[in-house]
């Protein structure tokens, strides 16, 4: 439901992995294995998000690493539609 307003794949599991998991934490190696995307794309992804504030980073040594900002004004807006969102998907499965 989700791929509908949020066309990039990439974009759209970095916002379902940091609104449903608000304290998470990685580098974009580490998100790159997770979600099995280039990390490539998901450093352009998440600069993106970055840069609209949805995201934080830090520096860890040499590695940036990348948190969700709870203070984004439309955090909990966009959480409770990823949640939505996803038990949607979990009832059109068990229904089919």
């Amino acid at each position: 439901m989700l791929d509908v307003f949020i066309t990039s794949r990439v974009r759209r599991k970095i916002i379902v992995i940091y609104a449903k998991y608000p304290d998470f934490k990685t580098h974009v190696r580490g998100l790159a294995k997770l979600i099995k995307e280039d990390a490539g794309n998901i450093q352009r992804e998440l600069k993106r998000l970055e840069k609209v504030g949805f995201l934080t980073s830090e520096r860890q040594g040499n590695t940036k690493v990348y948190s969700t900002n709870k203070q984004f004004p439309i955090f909990r807006e966009l959480q409770s539609i990823v949640l939505k969102s996803q038990r949607a998907n979990q009832q059109k499965r068990i229904t089919s």
